[in-house]
Formats: structure tokens, C-alpha cells, sequence
């Protein structure tokens, strides 16, 4: 299945039927009289996060999704049935933004979550509705009400607790196996991986988190070198980063002031993000090479690195507790902010109340 993480569509709710202009008239009936239906509400258009989806590709191939029109309104005071919805099913993590690519309408950050994007028109009235005792032989009707349109994009998020960042060919690919189940392709040239990768971290049967694998950054991908920044926003919901640089490279700082200028410059609060920064592949240097190198690069960054190794296991469930220990006190202040906000509105709620 191909990745597709951005596309833009075009919704259109249906038109409400019209209502029905008709008099009852039939043998041995004395009295008659306006008999016209309502016409049937036009179809809404609905967005639904749900689950087991990771990309947008089903609307690569259709971009156009009408609800349907309500059926008019008949005689015999039979009302028209509504018009069909529209729901469009999208992974968990969607952002549905406004035709500017700026404004967001609605974040599905959660599993479930139902929205109505687009409300049908209202069906006309029928000549019943208009009877009274003035105007006991309305001949007229109102028509439905036309539907909404709008064009919008979808832009995917991945929903990942601990996101992989580093320069083309660090390793970011091969520390995903070796964390996870995931098979991601893995190669020894630049930009082997061209789409974002997901795996599930078990360290134990409580201790489970989503580790998040992202095409490298080159120098100038916010200008749009390599391929850009376009991935990044995979790991905007990420609690913490785990920077991988390759030990086998000459200039480790380098490497690393690098990525890091290009976190910074895409914004999103990606460089505030809480960083653990590890030296991969140090199963291919001898012992006074990796001090160096570890050296120069506590030297650029500031923090002691980590000793890695994806290929041989060396130092990956050290790296990967220390990453779940920051997901899980990232977890437990969301908790905290959840439970203050209700115990706010329930201090409101009792407050305001009067017998």
C-alpha cells in the first residue's frame, strides 16, 4: 500500500427536495382539501477517525464526495426520505484543514471521533403545511434548501510517542528493527527510507509505546533540499526524539548541529522537544575511535551521547527505557492537565448553582 499523508478534496452536502403541491380530491369524499408533502432533508457529510488506517491513499484515486439530494415531497401528504450521508473514514492523527493549508477546521487525534463537516439542506414545505383558516386552498410550496460545498485538505499525523530523527543513513531504519517488529526497507545508501515508518515498542506487558521512523534531514530541507521537512510533522505529537548520529562519519558535531538547525527552523516547537542523543553504529569502531568521536560530540551538543548499536543490539533497550521513562511522565502530566480542567467545570458547575 503506498503512503500518502496530504490531499485535497471536495465535499458538497445534498440539496433538501422540494415539497409537493397537490389537493385531495376522490369520489364521495366531501370535503377535500391540500394534500402535499414535504420534501426529504439533503444528505450531511461526516468525518470519522478510526482505526487500522495509516495513510490517505483512497483519496488519491476520488476527490469528489456529494451526499445525497432529498427525495420531493408527493401527494397524499407523503414526505420525502432524507438524502444519503457521506462519511469518510481517516487515520487516527488527521488534521482537516481549511483550502488555505493554514487554518485548522478539525484534529482527529483520537480514535472515534465523528464530525460533521457539511449539513444537508432543509426539505420544503408542502401545501399542507401552509392550510389555515384564511387560506384554506394553498396552491403553493417552498423548494428545498440547497446544500453546503467547500473544498478542504487532509494532512496526516502520525499518533507516535517517540519519533527517530538524524541524517540520511544513520541507522534510523535499522534501530527501528531492532526496537520493534517492524520490517522497514534498509539499505546502505542515503534516503533508503522514502515514507514514514511505524513500530511498536514491547519492553514489557506494561511498558508499550509507538516508536516513530522518518526520512532523513539533509542541510537546507527547510528550503526544501532532499526531501524537505514535508515528514516532519509526523513527529509533532511525539513526547520525546531520539537522535541517532552515524559514528562512522568524520564530523559528528557537524552532523548533529545540522539536524538540529533544521529542527529549529521548521518550528512546530520540535527543537523544544526533549532530546536523547545516541551514537549509532559503534559496533563497526574500536574502543579509543568511539571515545573520540563521543567526545566531539558531547563537545557540539552539550550531553553525554549513548552508545549504540541497531545492527548488533548494543545499548537499544538501555536507549529505549530511558525514552519510555520521558513517555510516561509526558503521559502522566497530560493525565494530571485532564483531570485539573475537569475539576475546574465541576468547581464552575457548583458554583454557579442555586437552589
Amino acid at each position: 500500500m503506498k503512503f500518502l499523508d496530504q490531499c485535497k478534496i471536495y465535499l458538497r452536502s445534498g440539496n433538501g427536495g422540494g415539497g409537493a403541491v397537490s389537493f385531495r380530491r376522490e369520489k364521495y369524499i366531501e370535503y377535500g382539501g391540500p394534500d402535499g408533502g414535504d420534501g426529504g432533508r439533503g444528505g450531511d457529510v461526516w468525518i470519522e477517525s478510526v482505526e487500522g488506517l495509516n495513510t490517505l491513499i483512497d483519496y488519491r484515486y476520488q476527490q469528489h464526495f456529494k451526499a445525497g439530494t432529498g427525495v420531493h415531497g408527493m401527494g397524499r401528504n407523503r414526505h420525502g426520505a432524507a438524502g444519503e450521508d457521506v462519511v469518510l473514514k481517516v487515520p487516527v492523527g488527521t488534521e482537516v484543514l481549511d483550502e488555505d493549508k493554514d487554518t485548522v477546521l478539525v484534529d482527529f487525534d483520537k480514535p472515534g471521533m465523528r464530525v460533521r463537516m457539511l449539513k444537508g439542506g432543509n426539505g420544503g414545505f408542502g401545501n399542507t403545511y401552509f392550510k389555515g383558516p384564511v387560506n384554506q386552498a394553498p396552491k403553493h410550496a417552498n423548494p428545498g434548501q440547497e446544500g453546503e460545498e467547500r473544498w478542504v485538505w487532509l494532512r496526516l499525523k502520525l499518533i507516535a510517542d517517540v519519533g527517530l530523527v538524524g541524517l540520511p543513513n544513520a541507522g534510523k531504519s535499522t534501530f527501528l528493527a531492532a526496537a520493534s517488529a517492524a520490517k522497514p526497507k534498509i539499505a546502505d545508501y542515503p534516503f533508503t527510507t522514502l515514507t514514514p515508518n511505524l513500530g511498536v515498542v514491547d519492553l514489557s506487558p506494561s511498558e508499550r509505546f509507538v516508536l516513530a521512523d522518518i526520512p532523513g534531514l539533509i542541510e537546507g530541507a527547510s528550503e526544501g533540499a532532499g526531501l524537505g521537512t514535508r515528514f516532519l510533522g509526523h513527529v509533532e505529537r511525539t513526547a520525546v526524539l531520539i537522535h541517532l548520529v552515524d559514528a562512522t562519519q568524520e564530523d559528528v558535531g557537524e552532523a548533529w548541529r545540522t539536524v538540529r538547525h533544521e529542527l529549529e527552523a521548521y518550528g512546530e516547537a520540535l527543537a523544544d522537544k526533549p532530546e536523547l542523543l545516541a551514537l549509532n553504529k559503534v559496533d563497526a569502531l574500536d574502543e579509543d575511535t568511539i571515545a573520540q568521536k563521543a567526545a566531539e560530540l558531547m563537545a557540539a551538543a552539550g550531553v553525554e551521547p549513548r552508545r549504540v548499536s541497531g545492527f548488533a543490539g548494543m545499548g537499544v533497550t538501555e536507549l529505549l527505557r530511558a525514552a519510555w521513562a520521558l513517555v510516561r511522565q509526558r503521559r502522566a502530566e497530560a493525565a494530571g492537565e485532564t483531570q485539573d480542567e475537569a475539576g475546574e467545570d465541576d468547581e464552575a458547575s457548583v458554583g454557579d448553582w442555586r437552589p
